[in-house]
């Protein structure tokens, strides 16, 4: 008995001996160093929806606005852009899903994606037809304003409520773009009046207002899929393309834009090059909005694209020449300070019935 007292003590002696772990101080290192590698992926994550889709923009303008050849042509093969852009994207999906996204079996029904994607491409093209008429910054800051119908459709489908800032906001949102869109009457003439009032809303902007209502809708579908299914980004991401491709494969041959297309192609090959591009930085750049929003939610991915819209305005500008006037400018800042302050305080004003 005598011997294991002492045994006790021994160890006891040389447990005291061992210097004290401060559990305190080790845990606030370990959870610096998980915030600073956090910091340093949303920072390359922010870079890389920048770079992408900075010069997506720049590409998008330089495809449909450039005259091409002596004869000044322009290049009005949208479904061709299109359906070029949604082949990238889901082979560039179904590469994601088998090395990348570990994400289980789909089991979302084929409607879903099915009208989703009829949807999703109704706003893609009009929003590519709607440069012909309309310059890129009209065409940016137009499509800014995606949270107006998101926010109406979810009234009247999702059953959801909004707080006053949220309807705030959007006010601000719509004064900016109305402001930014309006086109000043000449006093001329009444014929000249006449006809400036007649081209206030034009084929341009009614082809932007279709691109948002479909925006809208695509948005009140993806939440029925994520609800009822939990769909995830990967296979949403390609299915809607898959889906996309096969309505623009019918388009395309229906409307005989193919061969208008191979016929462009043929007498300026360059165009080629600019639309893979373009396809390539598309595919990138919705890779980095996924990792966003999955891995830091969607407050920082707004905060993000937000910014980078402004930013695509300014390049705009500054490449391709498009001036804008002193109203036009403060038309595109209400816009943005309406979608930032709605990316910071509104994301959770949105509540469910």
């Amino acid at each position: 008995m005598q011997t294991k007292a002492n045994e006790k003590e021994a160890v006891s002696a040389v447990v005291d001996c061992i210097p004290a772990v401060n559990c305190e101080n080790l845990s606030f290192k370990v959870c610096s160093m998980e915030k600073s590698t956090h910091r340093k992926r949303l920072l390359l994550y922010a870079c890389g929806i920048f770079f992408c889709f900075f010069y997506f923009g720049i590409l998008q303008e330089k495809i449909t606005r450039t005259k091409y050849g002596e004869s000044k042509e322009i290049f009005r093969c949208t479904i061709s852009l299109v359906f070029i852009q949604c082949i990238v994207n889901a082979v560039f999906a179904k590469i994601l899903l088998a090395t990348v996204f570990d994400q289980p079996h789909d089991t979302t029904k084929k409607s879903y994606y099915i009208m989703c994607a009829f949807t999703y491409l109704t706003a893609m093209v009009s929003s590519n037809m709607a440069l012909i008429h309309v310059n890129y910054p009209t065409q940016v800051v137009s499509k800014s304003c995606k949270p107006i119908p998101v926010m109406i459709l979810g009234v009247l489908i999702g059953r959801k409520s909004y707080s006053l800032l949220k309807y705030m906001f959007v006010l601000t949102i719509v004064l900016g773009v109305g402001i930014f869109m309006y086109k000043d009457k000449a006093a001329t003439s009444k014929t000249a009046a006449s006809s400036d009032t007649s081209r206030m809303i034009g084929a341009g902007e009614l082809l932007l207002m279709v691109s948002l209502l479909m925006d809208g809708l695509t948005g009140a579908i993806q939440e029925r899929m994520k609800t009822e299914h939990q769909t995830k980004s990967g296979h949403m991401m390609f299915n809607m393309n898959l889906w996309s491709i096969i309505f623009l494969g019918i388009a395309w041959i229906a409307t005989g834009e193919v061969w208008m297309f191979i016929d462009f192609i043929n007498r300026f090959p360059v165009v080629i090059y600019y639309i893979l591009g373009f396809s390539i930085l598309s595919a990138f750049g919705q890779m980095f909005i996924f990792l966003t929003v999955t891995e830091f939610g969607p407050l920082p991915c707004s905060i993000i694209t937000t910014t980078r819209k402004f930013f695509t305005v300014l390049a705009s500008v500054i490449f391709f020449g498009n001036s804008l006037t002193s109203r036009q400018w403060l038309g595109a800042l209400l816009v943005f300070t309406g979608l930032t302050l709605d990316g910071i305080y509104g994301k959770s004003a949105a509540k469910t019935k």
